[in-house]
């Protein structure tokens, strides 16, 4: 089969270049994790389920339609599905959606704490990480959680007890947004450990963010 022949293939390749990715950056273990990104109104294309990343390729990466019917692929799509189609059908503005157990943000997961800006890059998030409620996993109420967490501002939640959700305009950008999130993560747990950190105020981060969105155009 070439890639001719296997619609979407480029997206449904950047999934499994991203998933290796995971493992390469230490942002998970094992098949942990997922990613999905939007396809079109009506389908997205997500990890599949149990497989390790190095061995998925294009074909083995599931579309699915919004109501969660797959639609190519012979493989199971991640048993995550319900938390991304719930993103993608509260935020339009959505087209990437990651979701890691990277080390340092899962901790603060654990503890049931907010990341607050304490390093300016957490302007790719917003103002905080904020805290989803826990729910299990693999369950309806996890993506409603994780939703509601999100709202229509943060890129990023923790998901109590469990990892990190992050969603922006593509997968490239979740994905940057998750690597984001662990530096900062990375940051504020040493900073506590030496001290008390510094927060950056909110009208900051909102500049920042705004020079970020504009970085590299022009």
């Amino acid at each position: 089969m070439t890639s001719q022949d296997i619609p979407y293939y480029e997206t449904r390749s950047t999934i499994c270049e991203y998933g290796r990715s995971l493992l390469d950056d230490d942002l998970t273990t094992g098949t942990g994790g997922n990613l999905s990104a939007r396809l079109d109104d009506d389908h997205v294309a997500i990890s599949p389920s149990g497989i390790p990343y190095a061995e998925i390729e294009p074909s083995d990466v599931p579309v699915v339609r919004t109501d969660g019917t797959v639609t190519e692929g012979e493989t199971d799509p991640s048993t995550e599905l319900p938390m991304h189609l719930a993103v993608y059908d509260r935020r339009p503005d959505v087209g990437g959606v990651v979701h890691t157990h990277s080390p340092y943000a899962t901790t603060f997961a654990s503890l049931g704490e907010a990341i607050p800006a304490s390093h300016y890059l957490l302007a790719f998030t917003g103002s905080e990480v904020p805290v989803a409620e826990y729910e299990t996993h693999a369950t309806q109420a996890l993506g409603d959680a994780a939703v509601d967490s999100l709202g229509d501002s943060f890129n990023a939640t923790l998901l109590r007890n469990h990892g990190v959700l992050t969603a922006d305009e593509s997968l490239d950008d979740a994905y940057t947004v998750a690597l984001m999130v662990e530096y900062c993560s990375r940051i504020h747990y040493q900073a506590r450990a030496i001290g008390d950190p510094e927060i950056l105020p909110d009208e900051e981060i909102d500049r920042l963010s705004a020079k970020l969105d504009s970085y590299g155009q022009g």
